[in-house]
């Protein structure tokens, strides 16, 4: 198989000598042989590319199985099979540690093929999920709204509609409010110190003209389900006496189940996107209006909810520590819990990077796939009939396994998805097969959790009566908080597989069966132990 560039240089021998010198470990890749070398940051990619290549590629990977890519360091051996390799795929998106980055890019013969398989599987068709900067920002954001003229009431845009909360049901205080530009908070809602029916419809009220809306934060005291009871009233102009428009309902399920509150099964759940708590001064309605795509009132995702059959979801991820700073005594005491949809200004708070961990979404590795297949064949055209009809095998293979993971976990009760892990690695699982991620210990698993962090980990165990947190294998000796609160809480830890191999599961196909299959045992049956 005429494959191969020809010998390296006489100084790239020499420096691969050097590094033999260093290294009694026995060669994987090598010039001698006639099949496609291939180097890959990890197991996993490793196994994806033999199923492609088959028996015209010889397959090395960097990272050893049970290891992290995350902290690994490149071994001398490693470093000598990038030598010998006639093409590189690695995951990249700051997955693998930079040193493994490094030791490809430093090594790697001019010309030979170096593909970063999370950006340019993008191109295949692949979805892909921002990192959000602070997780507690990706959640919904809550606004007040006013739409339409009010024309029957004879409204202008001199006049005032009045949005006020009447009464909170729930377990502990709710508080809307507004910071201004320097930090100050303005106050709609607000039931720390009741509701005064003698001072009518401006006690607790956001003042808004025809047409118009406004962000703010939604605070809250204790985890539960609150109902907010709001009016909302018009005032055609100042002197006029203000006409009632409507009055409604809101359901809120703070750091609980959405989908388990009391009357109220089997309710639309509003978690993500620009939605607000609007009045209709035309149809004398009060519903939420929602724009996943944060648009506003005339965007074309906009659609309406109704307040009767809706649930607005508080996360645990929302969950904070009141700061120290005397502007924030109204929440309550310095340290103490509280749960907050934040205020949106500027659009989504993400980083730029995305998230690297594509594969569990077994979509998009297909689109891995694919882009290998592509490579393979311009490294070895007289391949190319052999790489296509390997691919096309194992994309159907990949195909039934998509249709396995998602019949698996819908076998879980929608109100027991709930995914707690080591570190923040399972988002595209998450969204590609309803699972709900409600918490990991830290975003990276080289990052040490602080004692808050590890707070927030158990309450939201509590709150929401999971009954298993998922642990790595190769995490077991780096995960003692986990392992500390489920112990703490009784409940099951589980093993979920997230980018490495083991003696137990050696493929792809293995892994997101595995992980499936481990996410419908331990979470089908509700948590045991007494709250």
């Amino acid at each position: 198989m005429a494959v191969r560039a020809g010998l390296r240089t006489a100084a790239g021998l020499a420096a691969a000598g050097l590094v033999l010198s260093a290294c009694a470990a026995p060669e994987t890749l090598s010039a001698s042989d006639d099949r496609v070398q291939v180097i890959t940051t990890t197991g996993l990619l490793a196994d994806l590319v033999r199923n492609i290549g088959g028996d015209r590629v010889n397959v090395s990977s960097l990272v050893p199985d049970q290891a992290d890519p995350h902290s690994y360091e490149p071994s001398l051996r490693d470093v000598r099979n990038v030598v010998y390799a006639d093409v590189a795929f690695s995951n990249y998106l700051l997955l693998e540690q930079q040193a493994i980055i490094k030791a490809l890019d430093a090594n790697l013969d001019a010309g030979v093929p170096n593909i970063s398989l999370a950006e340019g599987a993008v191109k295949y068709a692949a979805e892909i999920i921002p990192l959000v900067e602070n997780v507690a920002l990706d959640t919904i954001w809550l606004g007040m709204r006013v739409r339409g003229t009010g024309e029957q009431y004879g409204a202008n845009r001199a006049s005032d509609v009045y949005l006020s909360g009447t009464a909170v049901d729930g377990p502990g205080d709710l508080v809307a409010y507004l910071t201004e530009s320097f930090g100050n908070p303005a106050f709609y809602v607000d039931s720390t110190d009741g509701f005064d029916a003698a001072d009518g419809y401006r006690d607790d009220t956001a003042t808004l003209p025809p047409d118009a809306h406004t962000h703010m934060s939604w605070a809250f005291t204790e985890p539960g389900v609150y109902r907010l009871t709001m009016r909302a009233t018009l005032a055609p102009a100042p002197d006029e006496r203000p006409v009632d428009v409507g009055e409604q309902t809101f359901t809120f399920a703070v750091g609980v189940d959405p989908h388990a509150v009391p009357g109220m099964e089997g309710a639309d759940v509003l978690g993500s996107g620009h939605a607000d708590v609007t009045v209709d001064i035309d149809a004398g309605e009060l519903y939420l209006l929602v724009d996943p795509q944060g648009g506003g009132d005339d965007h074309a995702h906009a659609e309406v909810l109704d307040p009767a059959s809706t649930v607005i979801e508080v996360p645990n991820k929302a969950l904070h520590e009141i700061p120290a700073d005397e502007g924030f005594r109204f929440l309550g005491h310095p340290g103490d819990p509280i749960f907050q949809l934040p205020q949106a200004v500027l659009g989504r708070h993400v980083h730029g990077e995305i998230d690297p961990h594509l594969w569990h979404d077994a979509g998009n590795a297909i689109s891995y796939v694919e882009l290998m297949r592509d490579t393979l064949i311009g490294v070895d055209p007289d391949g190319a009939r052999e790489y296509r009809d390997n691919a096309n095998r194992y994309i159907g293979e990949l195909e039934e396994l998509d249709q396995h993971v998602r019949d698996t976990i819908a076998e879980i009760p929608e109100s027991r998805r709930h995914l707690i892990t080591t570190h923040d690695a399972f988002g595209y699982l998450g969204a590609a097969y309803d699972v709900q991620i409600s918490g990991f210990v830290t975003p990276n698993p080289a990052t040490e959790p602080s004692l808050a962090d590890r707070r927030k980990l158990a309450e939201t165990i509590r709150n929401l009566r999971i009954p298993a947190v998922f642990l790595e294998p190769n995490l077991v000796t780096r995960s003692s908080t986990l392992t500390e609160v489920a112990d703490d809480l009784s409940v099951r830890v589980c093993p979920i597989y997230g980018d490495t191999f083991d003696d137990e599961v050696t493929s792809y196909v293995e892994m997101m069966r595995f992980n499936a299959e481990s996410l419908r045992s331990c979470l089908s049956e509700p948590a045991e132990r007494e709250q």
